[in-house]
């Protein structure tokens, strides 16, 4: 039994790219809409003061580690005090940090994808000052392989479906694949897998997380889309199924074409209760073996006598694929 449920598609991992220090923006590194690997680098923010403070930094730590080396060998002679040693000590650890510093505002005029994906749009063009007070954004990366899309379920359906699992009406589902409604209402390509249950209710919705994965190699899905949903919710032993397009609502309920065993056709009605798929599950109005009527409905009228053409006959490349009413 599946539910269809609204949805809207997330990248599955973002990153706002940021200058993390103060200069001219002098080069965007690769275009927007470019597919980047993790350590890419996607722009330059002009780097000529911070390799300048890097060198000074990098001399004064090398200075400092002479200095230290000769007062370890002056000081088992007592040529130099304890206390200058430990001055001389500390000196190198403090020239080590500010190296290590100068070092990541170099790496930081640089700045580079933390993750996989797709950059977006530059924010900033050359030229532009950044970083002045604030880490400014300049791009945002988007992991669209595999993508995730989002969507809540009703608690009070939830419950529902807790009781009638313990009343052994219905069993849960085992690693049951997720299927997606695009906007024309086609069906993606691709099966999804539930990846979190959120054990919290929204107390302005009454409703409850989740969230889907699906490969997305060709980047069909999109960040921002609407789609549908297809959660398979439980599973219901010994109950009849009739595709959707089999069955026509109407002011007096829901009814079938039925076909008898002189090849006659009446209409029926049931009673339906919830999908399997593109299915209806019917609860009351046919039993097992009775045939209905899934192609030519408009051709077909109660009482009329017809050759039926079954469905797995079709699928074999069998003749014609409506019901056609003998004259």
């Amino acid at each position: 039994m599946t539910v269809e449920l609204p949805g809207r598609v997330q990248a599955l991992r973002t990153a706002q790219i940021r200058a993390r220090v103060e200069g001219v923006l002098e080069r965007q590194m690769v275009p927007d809409g470019t597919e980047v690997v993790a350590g890419t680098r996607l722009f330059r923010i002009e780097p000529r003061a911070y390799q300048a403070a890097f060198d000074a930094a990098e001399a004064e730590y090398a200075s400092q580690q002479a200095t230290l080396a000769r007062y370890q060998k002056l000081l088992s002679s007592r040529a130099v005090s304890e206390q200058e040693f430990d001055a001389a000590k500390a000196r190198e650890k403090v020239a080590a940090a500010t190296l290590e510093k100068a070092r990541l505002d170099l790496e930081h005029a640089q700045p580079r994808s933390p993750i996989n994906g797709r950059a977006g749009r530059a924010l900033l063009t050359e030229g532009a000052l950044v970083g002045k007070g604030e880490a400014t954004l300049l791009m945002t990366v988007e992991q669209l392989h595999p993508i995730r899309v989002e969507f809540s379920q009703s608690y009070a359906d939830v419950l529902l479906l807790k009781k009638q699992v313990k009343s052994d009406t219905k069993s849960l589902p085992r690693n049951a694949a997720i299927a997606l409604l695009l906007d024309d209402g086609s069906e993606y390509s691709q099966p999804g897998v539930l990846r979190f249950n959120d054990m919290a209710v929204d107390p302005t919705t009454g409703s409850v997380t989740l969230r889907a994965e699906f490969a997305n190699p060709e980047r069909t899905l999109l960040p921002g889309t609407f789609v549908r949903v297809r959660l398979p919710v439980a599973v219901r032993e010994g109950v009849l199924r009739v595709p959707q397009r089999a069955v026509t609502t109407s002011v007096q309920g829901q009814s079938v074409m039925v076909v008898d065993d002189q090849d006659k056709v009446a209409q029926r009605a049931i009673v339906t209760q919830g999908m399997a798929g593109t299915d209806y599950l019917v609860a009351e109005g046919l039993k097992p073996g009775e045939r209905v009527i899934v192609n030519g409905l408009q051709k077909v009228r109660p009482n009329t006598v017809v050759k039926p053409v079954l469905v797995t006959d079709l699928k074999r490349g069998g003749a014609t694929p409506s019901p056609t009413p003998e004259r």
